[in-house]
C-alpha cells in the first residue's frame, strides 16, 4: 500500500513562519464578493440566477518565492558560479531531481545554530546504516521543526555550512531540504559570529557552496519526524517561473508500506 504523507507548510495568514520583514499575506474574496465581478462580465446577471446566488471563491496571494515550502535554484545563491559560468535558474532545473529516493538525518539534538559537518553526516549515516547513492534527496531533521508556527521558529534549529554542503554534493546529492527557516544556520547566530571575528566567508555559506557544485534546497518543510530514516521516495517539484531563484512546491513523502 502506497502512503503519501505531506511535508509541506500550509501558507496561512498569522501564522509566523518567516521573520519580520519577509512577510506574506492571503487576501480572500467570497462567493458574494466576487458577484460584481461575474455581473460586468454578464451584461443584466441577477443574483437570484445562480445557484446559492454566488458567484465563486477567490484568493489573491501576495508572497515572494522564498516564502512557504520552497525549493531554491542556484541562481539565488550568485549570479556567477566559482568557475564563471552562470548558475541556472528554477525553470532550468532537471526535472529527474525532485522525484528521488531520499533519506532522513536527524540533527535535532544539536543546538541552535550549530553548524553540521561533514562528520556530523557521516556519523548520522551509520547510525541509520545507509550510504548515499547518486541524487538521493537529504533531508534534515532540525529542532526547528518542533516550533513551527512559534516567533522563536526561524532563529531555531541547526544549520549546514560549506564543508557540509559540499561533502553532501561530492557525493552526488543535487536535492537538499530542511525543516528549518534556512539551509544556513539562523542568522542571529551568524550575525554574532560575523561581529566577533569578521569573516564574511561564514554569510550564506551553505547556500554559497552552490556556487562551486549546483544543488537545490528544500526550506521550511514539516513533519520530517513522521519519516523513517530512509526507503521512501520525495517528490517536491518546483512550479515552472521564468528566470526565478526559487519556486514553492508541494513536497511529499511516498512510502510503500
Amino acid at each position: 500500500m502506497t502512503r503519501i504523507i505531506d511535508i509541506s507548510m500550509t501558507l496561512e495568514n498569522g501564522v509566523p513562519s518567516d521573520p519580520p520583514g519577509y512577510e506574506f499575506e492571503i487576501e480572500y474574496k467570497s462567493h458574494q464578493d466576487t458577484l460584481p465581478m461575474l455581473q460586468r462580465r454578464y451584461e443584466g446577471l441577477q443574483p437570484e440566477e445562480l445557484p446559492n446566488a454566488e458567484a465563486f471563491a477567490l484568493e489573491t496571494v501576495h508572497l515572494s518565492t522564498h516564502n512557504g515550502t520552497h525549493v531554491d535554484a542556484p541562481w539565488h545563491y550568485s549570479s556567477q558560479m566559482e568557475d564563471g559560468s552562470r548558475p541556472r535558474t528554477i525553470d532550468e532545473m532537471p526535472l529527474d531531481w525532485f522525484q528521488r529516493p531520499a533519506v532522513k538525518l536527524d540533527f535535532r539534538h544539536l543546538e541552535d545554530g550549530c553548524i553540521v559537518t561533514a562528520a556530523d553526516l557521516e556519523a548520522e549515516l551509520k547510525r541509520i546504516d545507509y550510504e548515499l547513492q547518486p541524487r538521493d534527496i537529504v533531508l534534515a531533521n532540525t529542532s526547528a521543526g518542533a516550533r513551527f508556527g512559534t516567533e522563536e521558529y526561524a532563529q531555531s534549529g541547526c544549520g549546514f555550512g560549506r564543508e557540509a554542503t559540499l561533502w553532501l554534493c561530492d557525493r552526488g546529492v543535487r536535492v537538499v531540504g530542511t525543516d528549518a527557516w534556512s539551509w544556513d544556520a539562523p542568522f542571529s547566530y551568524v550575525v554574532e559570529r560575523y561581529a566577533r571575528d569578521k569573516d564574511a566567508s561564514i554569510i550564506w555559506e551553505g547556500h554559497k557552496a552552490g556556487r562551486h557544485t549546483e544543488y537545490c534546497q528544500i526550506e521550511k518543510l514539516r513533519h520530517l519526524d513522521q519519516l523513517p530514516d530512509h526507503g521512501f521516495t520525495v517528490s517536491c517539484f518546483p512550479v515552472k517561473i521564468h528566470a526565478a531563484s526559487a519556486a514553492w512546491t508541494r513536497a511529499v513523502a511516498i512510502l510503500e508500506d
